[in-house]
């Protein structure tokens, strides 16, 4: 019994030392896993504070690169510009500009009141209060394009915008971005408010060329920016978002439109009542809010080419004055467009038309600026064809022969070259009035075998062709390409009764601020007679022929009319050139690729361009 006893307590015991070793072995697992886990947890704070701590000093690494890389301030400061160059036709009106127009230094203090607090509630509400970053405005314009997926509103101060456009680049990236942030926070250190916001205002771009809210002012306005009503102020305001697109010349409408979103801004901010923007959007824009010519484009390029030769380099702004003549330029345009609209077989063209005194009166380099900013009328050499025959029959008179006189119009070879008539005919003997009213090649080819090609490249060469002429038998149909100005100015000379003449665009360069820089001399007694009279008479007569009765019929206009067709080989080039009263013009037609327009030759398209342009410039008189 009592083994058995003494048996059951040590089985007890076991069984309390192993309940006692189970609960020993729990507590120990649970102060295991409690300490892994407070080690696993130091170990991530560990990651994540080195992860901070490499990030933060990258950060700082990073924007100290951007200070290190700050552009000198002194040198930004002191802006260097391309001095402005303002292109003015005849009546007045600006054509272009070319370079910075910037204009007197103007203060918050001397501009109205309203025009002040229209930049600000549309630009920068907050630009008092702020330390050079909003952080609202830059939370919600984050939110918005967030949202829309798309870059569509901007978070930038006016403090940042002045430290981008004096300091920095337009260049998107992060380094310019940080850059902005601290020249910012510089500016904010060193200057009051009413200076940043004046240096904004007199260096903040404002389209069409213009740099600064006096010179916007004087270019769209045409007054001083102390004078700006409220609804000219919110256009100034409105066009600062985008320059190139809401600026009242580029589109009135979209500006006015624009102007209204800024008037309901202070109107949302309380600077001005609902009553008093239904009367400001009622206020005129300026005297002349479209002062500025449609097209001449291309006229104002070579104009612009041309300066530095009148008055050497400058620093000052200058404003050009010259002949270009509105109404005329106008109808060229149009015409050319027209009749290239109308016919697809011919893609491009070139007018010139000068007055009597080589003045250029109208220019068009192309039918599409935009696309093509090549001047066609200056810059391409193109073959004038039966047009270059004028120098053929001129060398002819001036050797003593006469229009009724004869020549044999039969077919030839010069070497292996067997030219033909456009027709495929021959006429056997005819006048040289006869040959040159119609137009005949073999006769003309005859015609210049009496003498010396070289006699007809320097008579060429001395009416005002400036290109190379290839002295060769087939030269004398106008195989050696020229300019449309060139022939403009060759057949003034026939226009003016053998007197050279040639051709201008400026007549008068003045500083912005009226120093008169260039003035023309029109000095018609100097003149050299090249031609002689009678030669030039017995022409001209054969010329007005050419448009009553032979080629160029369609050119006929209810004025005093002469000119010569002309159609390069399998029509790649088609011209008219001629002269009334008080004009001369060229007019070509032809493709970029040089290649053949069906149907388009001398007597037809260029023709009735010719007449267009001539009977509405003749019209004036």
């Amino acid at each position: 019994m009592t083994k058995k006893k003494s048996e059951e307590k040590k089985k007890n015991k076991n069984i309390n030392i192993n309940i006692n070793s189970k609960k020993k072995k729990k507590i120990l697992k649970k102060k295991q896993t409690r300490s892994y886990r407070k080690s696993t947890m130091f170990s991530w704070w560990k990651i994540i504070f080195l992860s901070g701590l490499i990030i933060g000093l990258t950060l700082l690494m990073y924007i100290f690169y951007c200070y290190a890389t700050l552009p000198d301030i002194k040198k930004a400061v002191s802006l260097t510009r391309q001095p402005s160059t303002t292109i003015i036709a005849e009546n007045g009106q600006e054509i272009r500009t070319f370079g910075n127009v910037y204009s007197e230094v103007i203060y918050p203090s001397d501009l109205p009141s309203y025009v002040v607090e229209a930049i600000i509630s549309t630009e920068d509400r907050r630009f008092y209060t702020h330390f050079g970053f909003d952080i609202i405005a830059f939370t919600r314009a984050m939110t918005t394009n967030i949202i829309k997926g798309r870059y569509a509103q901007g978070g930038s101060t006016i403090t940042q915008q002045v430290a981008k456009n004096l300091f920095l680049t337009s260049e998107k990236s992060i380094k310019r971005k940080v850059q902005e942030l601290l020249m910012a926070f510089w500016l904010e250190s060193k200057f009051s408010k009413d200076q940043i916001l004046t240096l904004y205002l007199n260096r903040v771009y404002m389209g069409s060329g213009t740099y600064g809210i006096e010179a916007a002012s004087q270019k769209y306005f045409q007054k001083s920016s102390r004078d700006l009503n409220l609804l000219e102020g919110a256009v100034i305001a409105g066009l600062l978002k985008a320059p190139a697109r809401y600026n009242p010349i580029a589109d009135k409408k979209r500006s006015i439109k624009r102007a209204s979103v800024v008037l309901q801004n202070m109107v949302n901010t309380s600077i001005i009542t609902p009553q008093q923007k239904e009367k400001a959007m009622k206020l005129p824009l300026g005297s002349q809010v479209h002062d500025t010519l449609e097209g001449g484009y291309y006229f104002a390029d070579w104009v612009y080419s041309e300066v530095n030769a009148y008055i050497g380099e400058r620093e000052n702004d200058i404003n050009v004055y010259t002949t270009l003549d509105k109404h005329i330029q106008n109808i060229a345009e149009q015409a050319l467009k027209e009749a290239i609209d109308k016919n697809k077989k011919v893609t491009n063209g070139a007018i010139v038309v000068l007055d009597k005194k080589g003045a250029v009166k109208a220019m068009v380099g192309g039918v599409d600026y935009e696309k093509s900013q090549f001047n066609r009328a200056t810059q391409a050499l193109r073959q004038p064809g039966s047009a270059f025959k004028t120098f053929v029959y001129l060398t002819a008179l001036e050797k003593g022969w006469d229009i009724k006189d004869t020549i044999d119009d039969y077919p030839l070879t010069i070497g292996s070259w067997k030219p033909t008539n456009a027709n495929g005919k021959y006429y056997g003997e005819v006048t040289l009035e006869e040959a040159f009213i119609h137009s005949l090649n073999l006769a003309t080819v005859n015609l210049s075998t009496h003498f010396s090609l070289n006699d007809i490249i320097r008579l060429a060469h001395k009416m005002g062709i400036t290109t190379p002429i290839d002295n060769t038998p087939a030269m004398v149909l106008g195989s050696s390409g020229v300019k449309v100005l060139d022939m403009a100015i060759s057949y003034l000379s026939i226009a003016n009764g053998g007197y050279a003449a040639w051709p201008y665009s400026i007549t008068e360069i003045y500083t912005r601020d009226g120093y008169p820089l260039y003035t023309r001399i029109n000095d018609e007694e100097g003149r050299s007679r090249i031609l002689d009279k009678s030669s030039v008479k017995e022409m001209s007569i054969i010329m007005e022929k050419v448009i009553k009765e032979g080629t160029g019929k369609q050119a006929q206009i209810p004025f005093f009319a002469a000119g010569k067709t002309g159609t390069s080989q399998n029509n790649r080039d088609a011209w008219f050139v001629g002269y009334t009263d008080h004009y001369v013009a060229a007019v070509w037609l032809g493709n970029d690729d040089n290649s053949p327009m069906q149907g388009v030759s001398g007597g037809n398209l260029p023709a009735q361009i010719w007449k267009k342009i001539m009977q509405a410039a003749e019209e004036k008189y």
